[in-house]
């Protein structure tokens, strides 16, 4: 009977989902082809890069203890940037999974695609995703983007592997459907994965559940940022005191999104508080979310 109750209330909630996305003006046909999903924890590295910088092995220790399930690379290796084999047996025997990469395009160049590829395989990392590219900032470059995003794609599908691109404020700024991020989601297959910023998002004044609505089975990983660090914000950075909806978007992620990891990300951090200290914080906050929805 709970199992019964339980597919009752998954069913209801893209009901719903269907319902606000058609009241919104998107097109939802997509939606019987996405898998439910029931995704991980990470941390964005960036979030702690000086802690990457001066102890790597010891930070990955104990973003490791603290829960996470993987981590995302933002270029930091420590004495693995040429050891990607020993990365690997350093991640597994601390329990860690490799989520994701941020990677420029220059790093995904026909010059350095191949050496990029092998040391992200090495590690069993599938998912590149390009950090920011001002052309994406106006509609006109942001067709550009795609573009090479679509070349880029169509190079790694062959590896199993997947490029992406996460936004900032800029790309979700104009008319609800114009915006360059959608420019970049319709200009672009579904193996392209659109890496959502959540504090950058909201910024930008737009709600992040539409953009997981409009573009079904493509939000793949997720940035968690309860903060932006835009002049003025003074949203609480700490996930689960500020004031996102995280339940609406957890439940559009795992229904609509195909989401498989959500990443926590800080830049913006509480007075009286480390990098390290806040991000423990925001998983908790997370943590608790998610235990408060089942």
């Amino acid at each position: 009977m709970l199992y019964f109750n339980n597919k009752l209330t998954k069913v209801a909630g893209i009901l719903s989902l269907v319902l606000a996305s058609t009241a919104s003006g998107f097109s939802y046909a997509n939606t019987q082809q996405v898998a439910l999903t029931s995704p991980q924890l990470s941390v964005q590295l960036w979030s702690v890069k000086d802690a990457m910088q001066t102890d790597f092995e010891g930070t990955l220790t104990k973003l490791a203890a603290m829960g996470f399930d993987g981590v995302e690379f933002a270029g930091f290796f420590g004495k693995y940037a040429n050891d990607p084999a020993g990365l690997k047996a350093f991640l597994t025997k601390l329990g860690l999974k490799a989520s994701g990469a941020h990677v420029p395009f220059e790093k995904l160049s026909a010059e350095q695609l191949e050496a990029t590829v092998a040391f992200y395989k090495a590690i069993d990392c599938h998912y590149l995703i390009i950090p920011m590219d001002q052309r994406a900032f106006t509609v006109e470059g942001a067709k550009a983007v795609a573009a090479d995003l679509a070349a880029v794609q169509e190079k790694l599908t062959p590896h199993g592997m997947q490029v992406g691109y996460h936004n900032h404020k800029p790309e979700m700024l104009g008319e609800m459907g114009k915006t360059p991020w959608d420019v970049i989601g319709k200009n672009t297959n579904s193996k392209v994965i659109l890496q959502q910023d959540v504090g950058w998002t909201e910024v930008a004044g737009k709600d992040p559940v539409d953009f997981v609505k409009a573009y079904p089975g493509r939000t793949i990983t997720t940035h968690y940022k309860a903060s932006a660090p835009e002049p003025g914000n003074t949203e609480d950075p700490i996930l689960g005191k500020d004031t996102t909806d995280w339940k609406a978007l957890i439940t559009a992620n795992k229904t609509i999104g195909g989401t498989q990891w959500l990443v926590v990300e800080q830049e913006s951090y509480p007075q009286g508080m480390t990098p390290m200290q806040s991000v423990e914080a925001s998983l908790k906050g997370l943590q608790a979310i998610i235990a408060d929805m089942k």
